[in-house]
């Protein structure tokens, strides 16, 4: 009882604690005995005789038995432990059965199904830090790809092969990917290890690619049968950084050379001229770059003409950054699909736990384009080692012992002679790390023996000893010395590839770089530290963990494949640090979406485009990106529950909860307008711009809101601190370490107020934008980062804020923002002289001596005169200007570049339009001395006018001015609104877009301006509520029968006017809309003139041949068949008659000039024009009763002149023939009434009165004869009513804007006429077929691409067979006609007949066909309003 208690069991029974202890592990021992015995025995391990033997020990009745009875009894304690349940099961059994139960693509099912740190992993624990080793993977040769001869594979003398120079054969990775990449056009995603050799796989892509659109080498492969697709001829390359972006430049640039194939850099520093981007072969950009440059998509845009599109490093899609790449790709899909073109992706990656899903998204095949690679790849095995400093402290008692550790790991490569780089996250740090390790190995005696060595044994030392000792770089020279280097972006070029070159031939032993060396430049080196994981990002404003991406990027750089057969990687980090990335590394998570944040701003782009007009194409939209693949296989982590899931497994409910979200959000922020009901969405300025300049959406919200609050008035300070507060300054954070030197800068470099504390965001951001601007010296390295970012941002906020303001007509706010623009871009400020432009050129006391005079005042907001006192000096002599500039000899020098300011002389004439718009013809000539080196190719100007009063802009436009035709004039017409009272004078301010303080403004002043005159309203016939006149009112059967088969009653207007047509003589003006019948009311006054005199003639005006033709074609049947049988004519330039045909004709058809040609011969020439046409004219001119000028408004027009002097002519010839007639019979005085009556048909004028009078109508008059004869009816007279919709389309250029308007074009159509006949006008017969084409892609997209095709496929085969116009043959046969000049008249015909019969719905016709040929239309869609004129070679 020593042990104590006594437990009861039952009544009898009682037993030692002890003692049922030893029981349960007794009955433990035998179980797992006989689950032994159990396995032995099935295993077949045990012979009879010990079968028996132990049978008997354990228990086991009848240890032997028949084998059949054992199966049963094994089987029996199989389901006996399956049915034991958790309890029963080890751990290993239950981790597998949590696995299993975790959903596939969720991050749990990824770490259930991951394996440990790699066999062979040593752990060490050392003082102050923990190290872990994971060995180099074995290289199993035999299972690796036989490498692939190139001069087998593409023939050793093809164009293709010259572009491998140097390699012999292809690694086993790229002859395992040859075969698709070379001879295929298969999509692609490669996922290898960082220096396997993926550069080279691009080059095998991009070579077929050449090969296949006739670049170079024949095109001998079989790209199966995709002869009916078009390919794009660019291929574009597209790199994270733009470091990389500059290597791969230069790697391509040297192998393609030979073939004449063009590389270029297009990113934020290389900005390429339209001319230089369309002849490259190849494009090497950024995803942000590049999404801006699709953006501005259009036909003939670079974006339509890209044919390979090749991402290197997809697996960025994980980053912040991997929206863009989403956006970019779905883009290039939905282009693919609706344009039929192929283009071709290839993704180069590192390896990802979840490849399937970027090749889904990439829409890569998953047989024959993916291909996924481990580490045995790599070309140089790589043992990777982890370090995790442990010694707390402070940060500088650990910044220490990383130093030691790193000491440790340097010498240790050095000792066995081998480089090393040190990889460090700043500027700053490069150069403390070079001099803690030389410090250290001063100290240690080692300096010489493993840093700098011999300077006789070390040749390539004594090489550059020279070189480096000139360098200008104090660091570099005082590493030299110690046998190291450094190498960050903030070094000059020529510096940074000096060090470059003595790494690379040994002349330095350590490098110590920044982490752009391991993506820009390719620079291995045996050993690879990483010192530190802690990197500073200016847009989160703090230091985050160096990325796992990063780390494997860098760790690539380790082992050079041409020298070494191992590399060493070293990674020194915090304790806790280096358990997060040995999680990282074991544990490779699946690669998510970043989309849904940045959705908005990516759905605002594609409606600016053009591509998402309504929520069901923005639904279709997300379904093409990365978000939508991952979405469907771990729908949790997007906030899609598993019920919604089952019941929607596409997720188109979420992807449309999602697209309605972002649609209200933009809505708010003004940036889209968004129609809840119908789902449609349009663009807005607001949008727009931000688009274009790459704005964020809360951005626009801050501007909104805040620019509102400021809109009566604005200082400098004021707008500077708005563009302050934007987003993309939000992370921005102060740190106590900086307030000092941030409020030294303050009160030093900062002209303008800073209306925020320096402690928030704002404050800072301006505060260090104004040093910017002001060239001060910034010492701290946060400061200076946060600076750069600034400065490489806020051009283009101040340039959106400007296009911003300037389209909502705030005329100072867009002025005070394009000042700060081109401030930002030319770091000097608006109110010091322009001449700073040349600081390089002029010297200092220049500038000091003409900004001497300027008042204190006008830094704030006051007018800046810098710009003229700067163009004063021309008046001057050069020795006059040096001395006020206090330079004696520089006075011809200064006034040289005085002249190269740009300035442009203004003159301006205004005339009244009405009472309420003006018309402002501007002559504009540049004046200045135009310098290549300054000037380029071109120079902008923004124009814009505005008034004093409401501060407001009526018109705005972009002026260029080209080198080409320099100094050519330039001549603008605006047209303005004029409001009551009328104000004393409007500005016209010119500004240039590049030149810091050249700007001007010129009043325009109305003094002399009279609108009185025009005072008086419009005058406008009422239209009577009268009953229709019958047919039979015209009293002769014959005439009756003209119009028995067309109507019965004529129509209003007609019915209004018949009396004083047919029963009248009195001259008409009739204004009227277009379709309400005038044709017929001509009709009326020359049956009246027939009726009257049958011998006099009609002669029937058109400005148009076209328009001649039809009311040829349509007299000659009707007034030319019986009962008539009147004799119709036709004159223009192509047909012409002798004397004799024409004095016997009774109806003359022909254009302003042909009959002023013959008029101008009314009274007889001399015998020896007897033949020509003046001559014929004679006697037909005298006898003209009635001449009809059809579209009479046409006056105001270049061909006016020619209508003025017919009518003219025509007046005075009647009051001559009349008044020889009447010589006898009148006394002298009495008025004579005209012989020939003038009527002319127009559609509504706006001063009938001065054209009425003018054609023989007595406006003067008062009574009832007064205005007898002119009718002006309002254009809303239309015989059938009609709604008018108009769209403005931005874009500078003319093809680009045209093709943004092809797809509103077909909503419109969709939308207002889906079944009824619709016509679109454009401006050339290139247009016809480019919407023509346009139209079918969008139809197809919407799959129902023959949905304008109302009649059978073969019948409009056979009709298309008969054509002989190659597009129209095509586009007939999809319902869409083409109607222009350039057809045979037979294919014309053709085309009239299908529309009218109602078998094609569209069709698309140039605007002479709105003259020529009534063809009817439900919708009238006007595409453009601009044609190109050829005399001034402009539209």
């Amino acid at each position: 009882s020593g042990s104590g208690r006594y437990a009861s069991r039952g009544t009898h029974s009682v037993t030692r604690a002890s003692d049922r202890e030893a029981e349960k592990n007794s009955k433990r021992a035998t179980k797992r005995a006989l689950t032994a015995f159990h396995e032995a025995r099935k295993a077949g391990a045990l012979t009879e005789s010990d079968e028996a033997f132990l049978g008997a020990q354990l228990g086991v009745r009848d240890g032997g038995g028949s084998a059949a009875e054992r199966r049963l009894r094994d089987e029996e304690a199989m389901l006996y432990g399956m049915s034991r349940g958790l309890d029963g099961m080890d751990s290993r059994q239950i981790q597998g059965m949590r696995s299993n139960l975790a959903a596939e693509g969720t991050r749990e099912y990824n770490d259930m199904n991951s394996r440990g740190l790699p066999r062979g992993t040593e752990r060490e624990v050392c003082s102050g830090y923990e190290k872990v080793v994971i060995p180099a993977p074995v290289r199993d040769k035999s299972l690796l790809r036989s490498r692939i001869d190139l001069d087998e594979a593409m023939g050793a003398d093809s164009d293709e092969r010259a572009a491998f120079e140097g390699t012999k054969s292809l690694n086993p990775m790229q002859s395992a990917v040859f075969e698709s990449a070379f001879t295929t056009r298969e999509n692609l995603l490669v996922c290898a290890p960082t220096g396997a050799g993926k550069t080279n796989v691009a080059m095998l892509t991009v070579t077929a690619h050449l090969r296949d659109v006739g670049l170079i080498g024949k095109s001998g492969y079989d790209s199966d049968g995709l002869g009916e697709l078009s390919i794009g001829q660019k291929i574009v390359y597209i790199a994270p950084m733009k470091a990389l972006a500059q290597e791969v430049v230069e790697k391509f640039s040297s192998k393609l050379k030979c073939l004449g194939i063009i590389v270029r850099e297009l990113t934020g520093d290389m900005q390429l001229s339209r001319a230089e981007a369309e002849a490259a072969n190849i494009l090497v950009t950024t995803p942000e770059k590049w999404d801006v440059v699709t953006r501005k998509g259009g036909d003939g845009s670079l974006g339509s003409t890209c044919g390979l599109l090749i991402i290197d490093e997809v697996h960025l899609l994980a980053d912040e950054r991997g929206a863009v790449i989403e956006s970019v790709v779905a883009r290039l899909h939905r282009f693919v699909e609706s344009s039929q073109r192929n283009v071709r992706i290839v993704g180069l990656s590192a390896t990802l736990p979840n490849y399937e899903d970027v090749a889904k998204f990439l829409r890569v095949d998953k047989r024959k384009g993916l291909f996924f690679f481990g580490p045995e790849h790599r070309p140089v095995p790589l043992q990777q080692t982890f370090i995790g400093v442990t010694s707390g402290g402070n940060r500088f008692q650990r910044e220490k012992k990383m130093d030691d550790v790193c000491y440790e790991v340097v010498s240790d490569a050095l000792r066995q002679g081998y480089q090393c780089m040190v990889f460090v996250h700043s500027r700053k740090g490069t150069g403390t790390t070079a001099r803690a390790l030389a410090e250290r190995a001063a100290f240690e005696g080692e300096l010489d023996a493993l840093f700098t060595g011999d300077s006789e044994e070390n040749e390539a030392r004594a090489k550059y000893a020279d070189r480096a000792e000139k360098s200008r770089n104090k660091e570099l020279r005082e590493h030299f010395r110690n046998g190291m280097g450094v190498h960050h972006a903030g070094m000059l070029r020529n510096d940074r590839r000096l060090t470059e070159q003595m790494f690379n031939d040994g002349a330095i032993v350590v490098l110590c770089c920044t982490a752009t060396l391991a993506w820009g430049i390719n620079l291995p080196a045996h050993t690879v530290v990483i010192k530190g994981t802690d990197v500073y990002m200016p847009e989160k404003g703090k230091n985050v963990d160096l990325s796992i991406l990063d780390v494997q990027q860098i760790f690539g750089r380790a082992g050079r494949p041409q020298f070494d057969t191992s590399g060493d990687a070293t990674l020194i980090t915090s304790h806790d640090a280096m358990a997060r990335y040995l999680d990282k590394l074991v544990r490779s998570t699946p690669i998510e979406s970043n989309f849904i944040k940045q959705l908005a701003d990516h759905l605002n782009a594609e409606v600016v485009a053009g591509t998402v007009t309504n929520i069901r194409e923005a639904v279709e939209w997300i379904r093409y990106t990365y978000l939508h693949v991952r979405m469907c296989k771990n729908p949790l982590a997007y906030g899609v529950s598993s019920v919604q899931h089952e019941s929607d497994p596409t997720l188109r409910k979420r992807s449309e909860e999602l697209a309605i979200e972002a649609a209200k959000l933009l809505d708010e922020r003004k940036m889209v307008r968004f129609n809840p009901e119908s789902g449609n969405l349009a663009v807005t300025n607001m949008g727009r711009v931000a688009s274009h300049f790459y704005i964020r959406n809360q951005s626009v919200a801050t501007f909104n809101e805040m620019m509102e609050q400021k809109r009566d008035y604005a200082t400098d300070a004021d707008l500077l601190h708005i563009m302050c507060c934007a987003d993309e300054f939000e992370n921005l954070r102060v740190r106590p370490e900086e307030l000092d030197e941030v409020d030294k800068i303050k009160k030093e470099s900062c002209p303008l107020e800073t209306l925020a504390p320096v402690e928030e965001f704002s404050g800072k951001c301006s505060v260090l934008l104004q040093a910017y601007i002001s060239k001060a010296r910034v010492t701290s390295f946060t400061l200076i980062s946060d600076t750069n970012y600034i400065a490489s941002n806020a051009g283009r906020v101040a340039r959106a804020l400007f296009e911003m303001s300037l389209k909502g007509g705030n005329a100072p706010a867009a002025l005070k923002f394009l000042r700060l623009a081109k401030s930002i871009d030319n770091r000097f400020w608006w109110f010091q002289t322009p001449l700073r432009a040349f600081e390089n050129e002029l010297k200092k006391n220049v500038f000091v001596a003409l900004e001497d005079h300027r008042t204190a005042k006008g830094r704030g907001g006051g007018q800046y005169t810098t710009f003229e006192r700067a163009l004063s000096l021309l008046e001057m002599d050069p020795d006059e200007v040096g001395q006020l500039c206090h330079c004696f000899r520089d006075g011809k020098l200064i006034k040289k570049h005085v002249r190269y300011l740009p300035k442009v002389d203004v003159s301006v004439s205004v005339q009244p339009i009405t009472k309420s718009t003006l018309r402002f013809r501007i002559d504009l000539s540049p004046n200045w001395t135009w310098s290549p080196r300054y000037h380029g190719g071109a120079e902008g100007f923004w124009l814009w006018v505005e008034d004093s009063e409401n501060r407001r802009t009526y018109h705005s436009e972009y002026v260029l001015f080209s080198r080409r035709n320099h100094p050519e004039d330039k001549a603008l017409e605006v047209i303005v609104p004029l409001f009551d009272p009328m104000p004393s004078q409007y500005y016209i301010r010119i500004v240039s877009d590049s030149w810091v303080g050249c700007e001007s403004l010129i009043p325009v002043s109305f003094q002399h301006v009279l609108v009185n005159g025009l005072g008086s309203p419009t005058f406008f016939t009422n239209l009577f509520d009268l009953t229709p006149l019958p047919v039979q009112a015209l009293n002769d059967t014959r005439y009756e029968q003209l119009y028995e088969n067309r109507f019965e009653v004529f129509n209003p207007i007609q019915t209004q006017l018949f009396h004083i047509l047919y029963h009248t003589d009195t001259p008409v003006l009739l204004g009227a809309p277009t379709g309400s019948g005038k044709t017929t009311v001509a009709e009326l006054a020359l049956l009246r003139m027939k009726k009257q005199n049958p011998k006099s003639k009609c002669v029937y005006i058109a400005p148009l041949k076209s328009l001649a033709r039809e009311r040829l074609k349509e007299w000659s049947k009707r007034l030319g068949g019986p009962p008539l049988n009147w004799k119709v004519l036709e004159l223009s330039g192509d047909t012409s008659h002798d004397s004799h045909v024409l004095n016997s004709a009774d109806v003359l058809i022909c254009t302003p000039e042909k009959w002023d040609l013959i008029s101008r011969g009314w009274r007889g020439v001399s015998g020896d024009f007897s033949s020509s046409g003046a001559r014929n004219g004679r006697k037909f001119v005298r006898e003209v009763g009635l001449l009809v000028i059809d579209e009479i408004h046409l006056l105001g027009e270049d061909r006016g002149a020619v209508l003025e002097a017919i009518v003219s002519r025509t007046r005075f010839i009647s009051r001559y023939v009349q008044a020889e007639k009447n010589k006898n019979h009148t006394k002298k005085g009495s008025e004579v009434p005209e012989m020939t009556r003038i009527m002319g048909l127009s559609t509504a004028l706006a001063n009938p009165y001065d054209l009425a009078n003018w054609i023989g109508i007595d406006t003067e008059g008062y009574g009832v004869n007064a205005n007898k004869g002119l009718y002006n009816f309002r254009p809303s007279v239309r015989p059938v009513p009609m709604v008018v919709h108009i769209q403005g389309f931005p874009g500078r250029h003319y093809c680009p804007r045209m093709a943004t308007m092809n797809k509103p074009c077909y909503a419109a159509i969709k939308d207002l006429s889906p079944t009824k006949p619709s016509m679109i006008f454009v401006a050339s017969r290139r247009q016809t077929r480019l919407t023509a084409l346009d139209l079918i892609s969008h139809a197809a997209g919407d799959e129902n691409p023959k949905s304008f095709l109302h009649c059978d496929d073969t019948y409009i085969d056979a009709v298309a067979e008969t054509l002989n116009d190659q597009n129209l043959r095509h586009t007939i046969t999809f319902g869409i006609g083409l109607h222009h000049a350039g057809l045979t008249s037979k294919d014309r015909e053709t085309v009239e007949r299908l529309y009218l019969e109602g078998h094609i719905q569209v069709l698309i016709a140039t605007a002479t066909l709105a003259w020529g040929v009534n063809l009817p239309a439900h919708l009238v869609i006007v595409k453009g309003t601009e044609f190109f004129d050829g005399k001034t070679s402009r539209y």
